[in-house]
């Protein structure tokens, strides 16, 4: 069966009319997927605003306690403060974009109350970009003698600067560490990684942090989660209709207790006590209780 592929997923059909695709809002939903596990230790803010003129930082993330150590591999080289700037999968990470994000870095730290106030050691800066950036990386080590290593797979450290600079090639991330940034791609194909997103997102879906990325990533990728007889079209299809049954599942509850709330109520008026309503209605005495209240 042809998947229906829908405008928000869940919602109405996609039209085939080409449309601007928003990447930075699954990213957002992304990262903090990634950083879920550690979320009580961090605080995220998205498209933070720098002073009063148009300038935005992608997302930061703080710690609450500076001494905590992120385990996360994304995370490990955060300090206090931690700015993150984030080219969608069209886009390319250029020289010049690594210096406005680090001239937002160095607005960040003087955009306080108080002189110092956040310490240019407290500061890290990364960059988030789905294709490896051969030409920033050659700048790096030949034109201002920085020294790039790569972490692990898709990481690089870049040191050699008062501000801890990380690069973070989505598309080289590892499938089983990083499967929410990994698949943030327009060039998401029929593979083992389509089908584990799909299964994780099925065990997530009520969670709107999962349904945000899965949206992006479906209509970036209409192609092949629309192929007629793929497994990445059947899997689409079994959990829109899971997430469609369930919706109406909910629909029919909802009203059964409108219905019984509805009896209560009238029940209550012509005298009768709140245990003979709660059998009436089949319903526990507490429920009773809140709903003629």
């Amino acid at each position: 069966m042809k998947a229906p592929v829908t405008d928000n997923f869940i919602g109405g059909y996609m039209t085939e009319d080409k449309e601007i695709l928003q990447w930075h809002p699954a990213f957002y939903a992304g990262i903090q997927i990634e950083l879920a596990e550690e979320a009580d230790e961090l605080t995220f803010d998205n498209e933070y605003q720098l002073g009063t003129k148009p300038k935005q930082i992608d997302v930061l993330v703080v710690k609450k306690n500076e001494a905590y150590a992120v385990k996360k591999n994304i995370g490990r080289i955060f300090r206090k403060y931690n700015i993150i700037e984030y080219k969608s999968p069209p886009d390319y990470l250029s020289i010049d974009d690594f210096y406005i994000g680090y001239a937002y870095a160095c607005l960040y730290k003087t955009d306080t109350a108080k002189v110092n106030e956040r310490g240019i050691g407290q500061i890290t800066l990364t960059y988030v970009t789905y294709r490896y950036p051969k030409k920033l990386m050659n700048h790096f080590s030949k034109e201002r003698g920085f020294t790039v290593t790569r972490e692990e797979k898709g990481i690089y450290y870049v040191s050699g600067d008062y501000i801890p600079v990380q690069i973070i090639v989505t598309k080289d991330l590892s499938e089983q560490e990083n499967l929410w940034l990994r698949v943030l791609s327009d060039k998401l194909n029929e593979n083992e990684l389509a089908q584990r997103m799909l299964q994780e997102y099925e065990r997530n879906r009520e969670n709107i942090l999962y349904s945000s990325v899965m949206d992006i990533v479906v209509k970036a990728n209409k192609d092949a989660f629309m192929k007629e007889g793929s497994a990445m079209c059947e899997e689409l299809d079994k959990i829109i209709n899971a997430k469609l049954d369930a919706r109406e599942e909910r629909g029919r509850n909802e009203g059964e207790n409108d219905s019984k709330r509805r009896t209560a109520r009238n029940l209550i008026k012509m005298g009768m006590s709140i245990e003979q309503i709660a059998e009436a209605v089949e319903e526990d005495i507490s429920v009773v209780k809140e709903w003629i209240a």
